[in-house]
């Protein structure tokens, strides 16, 4: 349950194109505060290009100047709902003189949600180049969520999708709002609509559909290597400009973790997960991108004791676990599985359980760029080294293998696309 306040949530438009807007947030603070905000910022398709954020355990206060980011293409910002998303993640405040245990036992503090009722979207199509992104994008302007999806084609060149959705609003129980989602598919694909039907999704299924084919170990090593991936990027970028600090003679209180970086599509989402699946708490932190896509980073941190970082075996493991998780938070992979071509995207899940938004959404949209057909997608999980990813699987159905030219344009393309180098 969100604070009822319009203090809470402020946000100030930009006064002229190209400038940025202002997001200001004020409110009690709670742990993970920082990542799930930068989570919808990242999923309203902003970039941050400066940001403020201090706290002193109870009370929070972040300012985040965004921009939409280049070539965005879902159509103007919705601010006013982008403030209504985050005002739904902010914790409600204390009465004067009530405490957290107070509001416990009053039973006025903040619990966590409920799970979002899950419904099963079933589409039947005609083939064609790019449906399966011209779906996609329309329930993400629905705002509903694509928890798996299994979409598969038959040799008629007919497609069977299902989609597994929770609904942002909440409303997808309604007939109207079923209509609403019924009216968006068929005026985006027209005549290539053959059936459409939501209802909720039976209990049985979702575990069978979560039961994907395992990961070998040739691709493990492709995927997962840190010197492979360190390789690949490098030699995708041309550089390897990232470095990662800690401080502790500053500051008598706190540890200064000092990032310099490039910048790529949700960057400031990765430090904040990064920082908080480490169960480290930032006491203050500032943000800046420059516009040659260069960042500073400097977060002044405490253990979850209040403690500064004095271990160097833990300063060493935050500073390489920073490190890897801005040299490529995600992985790209194409590889030969039988007489498919198949592409492996894989990001990892946040300890609260959720994945990377609009994952699918790119991953589809760079394909139909590249002109490539998809006979079949999945979405699974699977844990690596104790590290859950989520892992998107999508088959070309190609008889011939790609020439080493065309996979690469293909790696680089996805790559590119999640990454934000291409705008």
């Amino acid at each position: 349950m969100g604070v009822p306040s319009d203090e809470v949530v402020q946000i100030r438009l930009a006064d002229a194109d190209g400038d940025p807007a202002v997001v200001t947030i004020s409110c009690p603070d709670k742990t993970g505060l920082g990542c799930d905000l930068c989570r919808v910022v990242l999923l309203f398709g902003l970039s941050v290009v400066k940001g403020d954020m201090s706290t002193d355990g109870r009370w929070c206060y972040i300012v985040l100047w965004v921009l939409p980011r280049q070539g965005r293409r879902r159509g103007p910002v919705q601010w006013d709902l982008l403030k209504d998303r985050l005002l739904q993640l902010c914790p409600v405040a204390a009465p004067f003189g009530f405490d957290a245990a107070c509001l416990a036992a009053a039973g006025l503090q903040d619990a966590a949600p409920p799970a979002p009722q899950l419904f099963l979207l079933k589409l039947r199509c005609f083939d064609r180049m790019g449906l399966l992104h011209d779906v996609t994008r329309v329930l993400c302007e629905l705002e509903f969520t694509i928890r798996r999806v299994k979409v598969s084609t038959t040799p008629d060149g007919s497609v069977l999708d299902l989609f597994f959705i929770t609904d942002a609003r909440e409303l997808l129980h309604t007939k109207s709002r079923r209509e609403e989602a019924y009216d968006k598919l068929e005026s985006v694909l027209g005549d290539s609509l053959t059936s459409r039907e939501i209802d909720p999704a039976p209990e049985d299924m979702l575990p069978r559909l979560q039961a994907c084919a395992s990961l070998t170990p040739a691709i493990m090593e492709q995927m997962f290597n840190m010197d492979l991936v360190e390789e690949q990027y490098i030699s995708t970028r041309g550089d390897d400009n990232i470095s990662v600090t800690v401080d502790n003679s500053l500051s008598s209180v706190h540890t200064l973790i000092q990032i310099q970086c490039g910048d790529h599509k949700g960057l400031l989402y990765d430090i904040m997960r990064t920082v908080k699946d480490c169960n480290i708490q930032i006491s203050y932190g500032r943000f800046y991108a420059s516009q040659n896509r260069r960042c500073d980073v400097d977060l002044f941190v405490v253990q979850s004791d209040g403690k500064k970082i004095l271990d160097q075996q833990r300063q060493g493991s935050l500073c390489c676990r920073l490190r890897m998780e801005l040299l490529r938070p995600l992985r790209v992979a194409l590889v030969n599985r039988g007489p498919d071509t198949e592409l492996l995207v894989a990001n990892p899940v946040e300890v609260s359980g959720k994945g990377r938004p609009l994952v699918f959404y790119d991953i589809t949209l760079a394909l139909k760029n590249l002109q490539k057909r998809i006979f079949l997608a999945e979405i699974g999980r699977h844990v690596v080294e104790d590290r859950e990813w989520e892992v998107y699987r999508v088959h070309f159905g190609e008889e011939q293998d790609p020439s080493s030219s065309l996979r690469s344009k293909i790696v680089d393309g996805v790559t590119s696309m999640l990454m934000g180098w291409d705008s």
